[in-house]
């Protein structure tokens, strides 16, 4: 009969690998080597209650679309504030993929804010701080920063931040497009305000109308 290997490796050991493959973003050598552990009873009672060994089959659990695993994980294990940011981004993009897999079509940010309102976090990986649109003030805070740097990172620089942030590359690179979009709404509103500013005085003066221009995606710039 066949038999797994025996790995005679410590707990210590084993959290110590886990987390260098978690850093090392290889999450398919991750998952090969959670599966080789040992699957004796006193073994996985040890290993249970390694944070390091948790957070790494919770990993391994998105990735591989095993969400009911990965919510199993995470609801029954207390994890300490250094591992809530990477988690709390597993939870809910695993919600969002399940919405959206259900619904046939990408989400919008009022279908997000539902999914966070119907899934909330659980407090095994939240600290009680409040957040706002999913992410803590002090991520935004960060984002915002390199925003104002270069609007268009490239993957390594999302990848950084996503360390940084403890959020996934994904995540990152929606944060940025939806930044961007809002910036171009924002200016286009701004230019239809200085159309219909220019030609309500020319309204009121002497001067065509018409010299001023008109709004490009408005005929009337009064109604911009």
């Amino acid at each position: 009969m066949f038999q797994l290997p025996i790995l005679n490796f410590s707990p210590q050991q084993v959290a110590g690998v886990c987390e260098t493959l978690e850093e090392s973003g290889d999450i398919e050598r991750l998952g090969r080597f959670l599966w080789s552990l040992p699957v004796a009873p006193a073994a996985c009672e040890v290993l249970n209650r390694n944070e390091s060994v948790l957070r790494a089959r919770a990993i391994v659990a998105f990735h591989t679309g095993n969400f009911r695993e990965l919510y199993h994980i995470l609801e029954n294990h207390k994890f300490t504030k250094e591992s809530h940011s990477k988690l709390q981004a597993l939870w809910l993009e695993s919600h969002y993929q399940e919405a959206e897999k259900l619904r046939g079509r990408p989400l919008g940010p009022v279908d997000k804010y539902r999914v966070r309102k119907k899934f909330p976090l659980p407090k095994t990986i939240w600290d009680g701080e409040q957040k706002t649109h999913c992410f803590k003030e002090r991520t935004r805070h960060l984002l915002r920063e390199w925003y104002l740097q270069d609007p268009y990172p490239n993957p390594s620089k999302k990848r950084e931040l996503a360390q940084a942030t403890g959020l996934t590359p994904t995540q990152v690179g929606n944060w940025f497009k939806n930044r961007r979009q809002r910036d171009r709404a924002a200016a286009a509103k701004n230019r239809c305000r200085g159309y219909a500013r220019l030609w309500k005085r020319a309204e009121t003066s002497s001067v065509s109308a018409d010299s001023f221009g008109r709004c490009p995606s408005h005929p009337l710039p009064a109604r911009c």
